[in-house]
Formats: structure tokens, C-alpha cells, sequence
């Protein structure tokens, strides 16, 4: 979600239409104008640092922390301010009639958020990436469900537009929202995925492996199905290549945490977490195969940033990606060991090389913008 912000934060800013930021703190929000958004875009890219905590950050987040830095960084740059009970006030003061709000993060999606820009007579656009915390309730953090839950149907009660990542993201969001409520119009755009340029200078010491490797890419967290790949690792015993898990770990899975805790040092696989986006593109150019086992994504950008790539990609069949990416990658069942196995046995004795892939023609964002600004 935050590299689809960040392309939206790009696209509007370089766009001759004026455009304003609105930022949730902890004591209300705050109304930034472009030369502020200029100003916070290098930071929010880890190109610049936030700069020093308030007194009133460091009160609030007790002591000076990252969050708190940043929310001095914006009350600095400000237009305007308030506490939550006065946004309407100040988005119609401050905004012209008929400006867009447009969310595309899941975040403030909250009755007084929205209910705000309709009173302000803003139309609003929201970007849902999936409905996966309703279709999968077990996979999910405690009280988080009951949270998604209500911010899909403030979306579905006051929204003007959806927009959908693909034609399965459609389906499965509305049918979601059919079952709590009202349906808005909505409008399928595929993200751009424009992989960063790979440099492999900024790899930790020992990567890549000198032998060929695996990666597989993602939060650590039950639907990522990780657990199905130690299986298949422990199938391919003590020559098994090295397999390289490139992710931060999530929630839910103290079982699959332990089962990574007690691998050996030394051993085939391996958890990096933290990497940059050009190291990691590197990593997963010089791959043999990116593994993606996942059993449910809205999107799910690793399979089509490893196909731009030209790396080959084992996938779990999953719609959206017969959807996206066609025949470009291969399909196993999510949850057939044997499979999965298999297939990765196969790769190993080919070790088809990137460059015998046949290219990915890129999704571009100026593509998804198209579609998506001529009805915002």
C-alpha cells in the first residue's frame, strides 16, 4: 500500500491540477499544500530525515520516535489544523467546491472522516486493495476484522467510486459490500509495477548465494503459506539450494516462527528481512525461481515485479493472476506439497536462466491513471 500511495503522491504532484494533503495525527489533523507535500516527498522516499520531535511529539508519543518527528515535520509545514470534531469546518474553509478526496490506503476510512468531505461537497474516490480480512477472518490480527469490517461499509455507504486493482478484486470486493450494504460505482485500474532499477552493491555481506538460489517474497504471515516451502525444502534434503525468505514477520504464526527459529545457522534457508528495494530487486533478478505460494491476494505485487524482471515465478493458482500476468508464470495448487516439490525439483535440474524468460511488458502507472483521474 505504501509504494501505491507514494505513486499517487508523485503522479498528482507533477499533475497542474492543485492538490492538498490531509494528515491524521493524534490530537486531530493537519491540511498541507503542495509546497509542503514537495517538501515531505524525499522524506517519505528515506531520501531526507524527518528532522527533530516537538515538545507537543514528544509528550504525545513519549519521547522522540519516528511518528513523532514526523508529526512535528507536518505541523510545521501546515496550512491549517484542527481537532477531529472541527474537519468538516476546516476542509470547507479551506478547500474549493467539488475538490476529490481520493484514499488509497486503507487508512482514515472512518465515519467523520468521510461524512466530512461529503458536508464539505467533496466527491470521494477510494481504492480498496482486497477484502481479504472478511474472506479469512482466522488469518487475521485479534480485532482487526470487526475494524476492516467498518471501514468497507463506510466506504460502501458514502463513496462515489471504488477503484479495483483487477476484475477479480472487483468481484470480491462488491460482492463483500453487497453483504453489508450499498454497492458505489467502481472501476478496475491496474497498479503500475515499475520494479526498482537492481543494484546489487547494496545487498548485505553473503548475498547473493554463490550457488543458485530461491526467493520468496512478502510479510511473514499465515496466508503467505511459507510453511508450505520449509515442507518442501525438508523434502529436498541436505543439498537443498538456498532459499531465501525476504520479508519482515507479521502476526499469527508463532508455530511457522518457531519452526524458522530452530533452522540451523548455516542451513539452505534463510530470513532477510529490511532489504532496499533496488537490493532486493537484485536478489530476485539473479534468482532461479520466485516462490509465491500465497492463498489469497488482492493484487499481489512480488509474481509481477519477478515476471517485469524476467525471472521465473512458481505461483500458487489463484485468479488474479491468470488475470495479470496470463501464461507468463507457472501455477501449483497453493496447498499440494507434492506438487510444489515437484515443480521445484524440475527448476533446479533446468536453472532457466533470466534472460531465457520472455519479458513482462511493464504495468505502468501512467496507464492506471489514465483510467482513474478522468473520473475523479
Amino acid at each position: 500500500m505504501d509504494r501505491v500511495e507514494l505513486a499517487y503522491l508523485e503522479h498528482l504532484l507533477r499533475d497542474p491540477v492543485p492538490l492538498w494533503g490531509l494528515v491524521r495525527t493524534r490530537l486531530g489533523y493537519l491540511l498541507l499544500d503542495e509546497h509542503a507535500l514537495q517538501t515531505i516527498l524525499p522524506m517519505l522516499k528515506g531520501g531526507l530525515p524527518w528532522g527533530r520531535s516537538d515538545l507537543l511529539s514528544f509528550m504525545m508519543w513519549r519521547g522522540d520516535t519516528p511518528h513523532g518527528r514526523a508529526e512535528a515535520m507536518g505541523r510545521r509545514l501546515c496550512v491549517a489544523r484542527c481537532l477531529p470534531v472541527a474537519l468538516g469546518w476546516m476542509l470547507r474553509r479551506r478547500l474549493p467546491l467539488g475538490f476529490a478526496y481520493i484514499n488509497t490506503g486503507h487508512s482514515n476510512l472512518t465515519s467523520r472522516m468521510l461524512s466530512s468531505v461529503k458536508a464539505s461537497d467533496g466527491r470521494i474516490a477510494v481504492l480498496v486493495h482486497d477484502v481479504i480480512p472478511l474472506e479469512h477472518p482466522d488469518w487475521q490480527k485479534t480485532g482487526s476484522v470487526e475494524k476492516f469490517r467498518d471501514k468497507i461499509a463506510c466506504v460502501g455507504a458514502l463513496a462515489d467510486l471504488v477503484i479495483h486493482t483487477s476484475c477479480d478484486g472487483q468481484r470480491r470486493v462488491e460482492q463483500s459490500m453487497q453483504s453489508i450494504g450499498r454497492v458505489p460505482p467502481g472501476v478496475v485500474a491496474y497498479q503500475g509495477v515499475e520494479p526498482a532499477y537492481p543494484d546489487p552493491a547494496q545487498l548485505p555481506q553473503g548475498l547473493p548465494p554463490e550457488r543458485p538460489y530461491f526467493v520468496a517474497v512478502g510479510t511473514i504471515e499465515p496466508r503467505k503459506n511459507i510453511n508450505l516451502l520449509l515442507d518442501v525444502w525438508d523434502d529436498l534434503g541436505p543439498d537443498a539450494p538456498p532459499l531465501l525468505i525476504c520479508g519482515c514477520r507479521g502476526w499469527r504464526n508463532d508455530a511457522l516462527f518457531a519452526r524458522l527459529d530452530a533452522l540451523p545457522a548455516h542451513g539452505p534457508v534463510r530470513e532477510v528481512p529490511n532489504l532496499s528495494d533496488p537490493a532486493l530487486s537484485a536478489l530476485i533478478q539473479g534468482a532461479v525461481a520466485l516462490l509465491f505460494p500465497s492463498l489469497a491476494e488482492g493484487f499481489g505485487r512480488p509474481p509481477v515485479e519477478a515476471a517485469t524482471l524476467g525471472t521465473t515465478t512458481l505461483c500458487a493458482n489463484l485468479d488474479v493472476y491468470q488475470e495479470v500476468l496470463g501464461n507468463k508464470i507457472v501455477y501449483v495448487d497453493g496447498l499440494d506439497r507434492y506438487s510444489w516439490s515437484s515443480a521445484v525439483t524440475k527448476m533446479i535440474r533446468e536453472q532457466c536462466s533470466p534472460s531465457e524468460n520472455p519479458a513482462f511488458e511493464p504495468l505502468k502507472w501512467t496507464d492506471h491513471f489514465k483510467v482513474v483521474l478522468r473520473l475523479t
